[in-house]
């Protein structure tokens, strides 16, 4: 039998294990309350700090981004049209019955005390959104979790040869960690098709972050802050 927790596991779910743990702690106060002489929103950007960190220290375990060929120009603009659609979907399906509510982290507003836009806090969050997290969930969910499902030895499992049930059910574990469900479905499974369809993890992080990068940029213009 083979162990889930091997190293090749370990260094691909501990981030996104850090950075759900985060949450938690930040759901333990409201946003706009300081606790323990720390405002909660600051939580986030030593959020970034920590899991950034443990990327970075195992980055050339993650063979599928450190030692893999880089997407062609074709495949590049195929993500960011991906990851486009993905964001005009995710800002309409947001209906009541769209949604799950509990259990849910208030959302991130990044405001001063005088109702604009504090870019101290702002910043953390773009980048957190835009760059860490897509790299973060996408060797979780579908580099590892996705090709977990369809063998243990998950790092010798071709994309191409990932099957209808593991993009199933790694695509329902993936909408547990968000509030709206349906959303969520459609990104996981674009997210999922990119990287079967062309086999490289990059393909999926680029649609990832153009999601990520357009939705923040949407929250930050009209204030939307349930969306973050």
């Amino acid at each position: 039998m083979t162990p889930l927790f091997r190293r090749p596991a370990f260094v691909r779910a501990a981030p996104f294990v850090a950075f759900m743990a985060f949450l938690g702690w930040r759901s333990l106060a409201p946003a706009d309350v300081t606790w323990v002489g720390l405002d909660p929103r600051w939580l986030y950007a030593l959020q970034v700090v920590v899991v950034g960190a443990m990327l970075a220290w195992w980055w050339r375990e993650y063979g599928e981004l450190a030692r893999q060929t880089l997407p062609t120009a074709r495949e590049a603009l195929l993500a960011a049209a991906v990851g486009v659609v993905v964001f005009l979907l995710w800002v309409r399906l947001d209906a009541p019955w769209m949604t799950i509510t509990t259990g849910a982290v208030s959302p991130f507003v990044p405001l001063g005390a005088e109702g604009r836009l504090d870019w101290a806090l702002v910043v953390p969050r773009l980048v957190g959104a835009a760059l860490l997290v897509p790299v973060m969930e996408e060797l979780f969910w579908r580099s590892f979790l996705m090709r977990w499902i369809q063998h243990p030895v998950f790092e010798s499992v071709a994309p191409a040869r990932v099957g209808l049930k593991a993009i199933v059910l790694s695509t329902f574990l993936f909408v547990l960690a968000y509030t709206l469900w349906l959303a969520a479905v459609v990104a996981g499974l674009a997210y999922a098709w990119l990287y079967i369809r062309t086999g490289k993890l990059w393909v999926a992080v680029i649609a990832h972050g153009v999601t990520n990068g357009m939705l923040g940029a949407w929250v930050l213009a009209t204030g939307n802050w349930q969306f973050w």
